[in-house]
């Protein structure tokens, strides 16, 4: 039977898991660096 500590260990590694994939939906696209002319032309 595992202790106290480890099921707590788990339960956070799972809860910040799951709220880093419901973070990341809605999200599309490629990641990348813009283009430092389209800065200058604002």
């Amino acid at each position: 039977m595992p202790c106290k500590a480890h099921v707590a260990l788990i339960l956070v590694v799972v809860l910040l898991g799951t709220l880093q994939i419901l973070a990341s939906c809605g999200q599309k696209g490629d990641l990348y660096f813009p283009d430092d002319a389209s800065e200058e032309r604002r």
